[in-house]
């Protein structure tokens, strides 16, 4: 993951969740973050996965989250940072992946 050309993160650990109508998610475990997480105001609820903190980074406000007490369905990805696809650059496999349209694109 990289935010500006910056490198904010390197795994080989990530996690994927998929979810109707949304694009992949891939939380990353925090010992793979290369770039320091800043606490933002922002939370969010998801009737799936429990109550999310938002984390900015690199400069970039609130462009990632996690849920450290997440429902039990999904508590694999209790303390993973995911970030919003819209507005990294993310690289799978070698391949950068387009960057998603959805309603937290910022352009």
């Amino acid at each position: 993951v990289s935010i500006a050309g910056e490198p904010v993160a390197d795994t080989t650990s990530a996690l994927v969740l998929f979810e109707t109508g949304l694009p992949p998610r891939w939380y990353i475990p925090r010992e793979d973050l290369r770039a320091e997480l800043t606490p933002s105001e922002l939370t969010t609820v998801c009737a799936y996965k429990g109550r999310a903190s938002h984390w900015s980074v690199a400069g970039e406000e609130a462009v990632a989250w996690s849920y450290e007490e997440p429902f039990h369905e999904v508590l694999p990805v209790r303390g993973f940072v995911a970030f919003y696809d819209e507005r990294v650059d993310l690289e799978l496999d070698g391949e950068l992946r387009e960057r998603p349209r959805t309603q937290w694109s910022r352009d």
